[in-house]
């Protein structure tokens, strides 16, 4: 029981870093993908305003 407040510091430290951890791979899919899902929406956007 004297250990508790440092363990559940620790738990947020660790929640943390997995957030930052997903958020880096989100930012680096995005970024590799961008582009072409850009691409999509751009033929998209031209067969629509061809219609």
């Amino acid at each position: 029981m004297l250990f508790a407040p440092k363990e559940k510091g620790q738990g947020l430290v660790e929640y943390a870093l997995i957030l930052v951890l997903v958020a880096i791979v989100v930012i680096a899919v995005l970024m590799v993908l961008g582009p072409i899902i850009g691409n999509v929406f751009s033929s998209i956007n031209r067969s629509l305003s061809a219609v």
